[in-house]
């Protein structure tokens, strides 16, 4: 089950890798350098920019910072995924930090082969900084991650995601657990209901 589980999370990260990437070249192939093309009036834009920072332009020039940043990022994720990888609350969790990873990874490719980063999607009725499909899982799982921290999840929950408080063993529910626990309520029930009859 576990590496199923990891074929999968792989998987979903080559798969947004790929996406990203093939956008990218599909730019560099039909698009001059600041060349626009209207896809719904000014309302958005595609275009092909050479971003030498982060998204949204930010920390231009400083592609080498930047690698070190998102290693040091990689180094932070894989650590939060090995503390809850069978924990099934934290599924939400494992989810976006895929996207982060799948994001990061796309244009991390670019700063290695490039020295910059291939962005083209434009919105330019309000002069948006130009971004790209990479920017665009990192941006939402992000988002999504602040509101799972907010609302769903308690102080304790969050020490444990940040490795400020080890998962006590004795209260960790791995999915099979979850589903024999369950698979032993509904027995329980049906035995009950047959000395109830």
């Amino acid at each position: 089950m576990k590496k199923k589980k990891l074929f999968i999370y792989i998987f979903v990260i080559l798969l947004m890798v790929f996406i990203d990437q093939l956008t990218k070249y599909l730019v560099i192939n039909n698009f001059e350098l600041h060349d626009e093309k209207p896809v719904i009036g000014n309302l958005l834009v595609l275009t092909y920019i050479r971003n030498s920072g982060a998204a949204w332009g930010s920390f231009a020039g400083k592609a080498a910072l930047l690698l070190v940043f998102t290693f040091i990022v990689f180094i932070f994720i894989f650590r939060i995924l090995h503390r809850i990888w069978d924990i099934p609350k934290f599924k939400p969790i494992r989810i976006c930090l895929l996207f982060v990873i799948g994001g990061a990874v796309g244009n991390m490719i670019d700063r290695i082969r490039f020295n910059y980063v291939i962005d083209f999607i434009f919105f330019k009725f309000i002069n948006f900084p130009v971004f790209n499909i990479a920017d665009i899982f990192v941006t939402l799982s992000v988002i999504v991650l602040v509101i799972l921290f907010i609302f769903k999840y308690n102080d304790a929950d969050h020490d444990i995601l940040l490795g400020i408080k080890p998962m006590d063993d004795n209260k960790k529910t791995t999915k099979d657990e979850a589903i024999r626990e369950k698979t032993n309520d509904k027995k329980r029930g049906r035995e009950k209901d047959v000395e109830d009859n």
